[in-house]
């Protein structure tokens, strides 16, 4: 009973530093959501903002692991390009040691009950009352119950010294006994999906002298590599630069592991010597010991980013040749997929919706592409003497894509509904509930131009082709329309439309309606002077459609405006 009554102990402590680091990143994120994407925005080809990117978003949201993930799926939206995910790995497993550092100065330095209490009061509290710092009770809360869950921890690591004699027995067996460290800790990593959790029950071991200093050390080492589980994960069904974005992560941490673990004596020695402050052998709760392992940890991750970041364009090339192109990603399209994992949404909503703007940004290209696809045939069917053939082969291009963008709509739309479960700020939830729209305006749209290509092969099929003198009346009309999508496609990404964009989409939608009206008049003339109606009843049939394609576009722009 007593090993079961110690399991339960670490495991709820366990649980609740776990649920208070989540509470406490969540209200991270919802304060400072839109600064995340402007960190994305610095991800250019400059490796050194990249690692500062990938740095700065992993302190934030306290994981390296969600970090990472999030990565891979913007590489696989392509977002990202590998060089650019490599910095941004690299300044990721940097960022994952503010964890270490805040619990080792913090955690073991002060009375943990006298400071976690009344935060999670205060953070309630705040919580509570509504007003526009109510994300920093998240914080606050997150942050007093994290320290509870280290403090459960603590006090119940003496007791599994005592009850566990095999954990000494394997802290002493020299090399073996790092090795078995780094399993360990790896293993660790992988059941909890977090190294952040793991490293701090790692240190709480080694100030209650559950594990010595360098079996402690060794299982930091082991963490390290436990943590690209995540990754790895997230790139299964992905393409193959998401794939080779897991595998540079698998790579590097696993690169770290294999020089620092035969050098694990001299780094020790080293922290030892660059570390104010000297621990006394022996001696259990030394204060001393998380803080010289938080410092091991990020002295191996440093030194592992100076080894790499040279280097980054030769490494990308090695992952590029260890995973190559399939031919059946460069062969015919496949039906649409939007590759994510359910669960690691809520962890970073914010990136999420990012990915979801520029999967919406590629629907707007694929809705231009058909339109203008239908604009092209419309004009070479003067010059042609197939026009069957050519008008039957759009109706059923237009078909493919609109399917495609069915799945799209589909997809888009029960990720959004996803993010939408994740903590969110109110900016957040708003944009997700204009995504939602612009995604339904777009899927309509391309249903508008799949049918506009039956119009145009039902008129080709039963010889009632538009003549010259409707084609050319025809043709500014579309252009306009054309323009609206260009226009539409160009501002999908913008946090918000200029005055300027908006006052030149609604010209546009004026100059649209005010061409409508002529060709509708033209044609009913063309009625009343005795022109076969059926072909005339197409061409108004083609040109509402046509017109609608404007107001769609309005639309989308009026909702990204707000």
């Amino acid at each position: 009973m007593d090993i079961i009554g110690i399991i339960l102990r670490l495991t709820g402590g366990l649980c609740l530093f776990l649920y208070g680091m989540n509470v406490m990143s969540d209200g991270i994120q919802k304060a400072a959501g839109d600064k995340l994407q402007r960190f994305l925005n610095f991800m250019t080809g400059n490796r050194f903002i990249a690692v500062l990117t990938g740095f700065s978003i992993t302190a934030i949201i306290q994981s390296s692991s969600a970090t990472t993930v999030m990565v891979v799926v913007l590489v696989n939206a392509g977002l990202l390009t590998l060089t650019q995910s490599i910095g941004v790995i690299i300044g990721a497993n940097i960022g994952t040691t503010v964890t270490a550092w805040i619990v080792s100065l913090i955690g073991f330095s002060l009375k943990l009950s006298e400071m976690a209490l009344p935060a999670v009061g205060v953070g309630f509290i705040f919580r509570m009352v509504k007003w526009k710092h109510r994300d920093l009770g998240d914080f606050i809360l997150g942050f007093g119950l994290l320290f509870m869950g280290l403090d459960f921890m603590t006090k119940s690591m003496p007791v599994v010294g005592n009850n566990f004699d095999f954990i000494a027995m394997v802290s002493n067996l020299g090399f073996v006994s790092y090795l078995i460290g780094m399993a360990a800790g790896a293993v660790i990593t992988i059941l909890i999906h977090s190294s952040s959790a793991s490293i701090a029950i790692i240190l709480t071991m080694a100030f209650n002298g559950v594990v010595n200093y360098e079996f402690a050390a060794s299982m930091i080492l082991g963490a390290n590599i436990g943590t690209t589980i995540d990754a790895a994960l997230a790139s299964i069904g992905a393409r193959t630069e998401a794939k080779r974005a897991a595998l540079a992560h698998v790579l590097f941490s696993v690169a770290a592991t294999c020089w620092a673990l035969p050098m694990l004596r001299p780094l020790l020695a080293l922290v030892d010597f660059i570390t104010p402050g000297a621990m006394t052998p022996g001696i259990i709760n030394d204060h001393m010991v998380p803080i010289h392992l938080s410092m091991f940890h990020t002295t191996v991750k440093i030194v592992n980013a100076l080894i790499f970041l040279p280097f980054v364009n030769p490494f990308a090339s090695l992952v590029s040749l260890i995973i190559k192109d399939k031919k059946t990603e460069i062969a015919a399209p496949e039906p649409y997929s939007l590759v994510y994992a359910s669960g690691k949404n809520r962890n970073t909503p914010e990136l999420n919706i990012l990915r979801a703007e520029k999967e919406v940004s590629d629907m707007a290209g694929l809705t231009l592409s058909m339109y203008a696809r239908f604009s092209e045939v419309l004009r070479a069917l003067r010059e042609t003497d197939n026009k069957q053939a050519m008008a039957a082969a759009l109706k059923d291009e237009l078909k493919q894509k609109e399917e495609y963008a069915d799945d799209m709509r589909e997809q888009l739309s029960s990720f959004l509904m996803e993010c939408a479960k994740g903590h969110l700020n109110r900016r957040s939830e708003r944009r997700i509930s204009r995504l939602l729209r612009v995604i339904a305006d777009l899927e309509d749209m391309t249903d508008e131009c799949f049918s506009i290509s039956i119009i145009l092969e039902k008129s080709v099929k039963k010889d009632r082709m538009f003549k010259e003198k409707e084609m050319e009346a025809l043709a500014p009309y579309v252009k306009l329309v054309e323009d609206f999508l260009g226009l539409v496609k160009e501002n999908l990404g913008s946090a918000a439309l200029l005055p300027d964009t908006i006052l030149n989409a609604r010209k546009l939608e004026d100059a649209i309606d005010e061409s409508r009206d002529k060709l509708r008049k033209l044609s009913r003339k063309r009625i009343e002077a005795g022109k076969d109606v059926k072909i005339e009843l197409l061409f108004i049939d083609m040109v509402r459609r046509i017109e609608k394609l404007g107001d769609y576009c309005l639309n989308i722009a009026e909702t990204v405006a707000g």
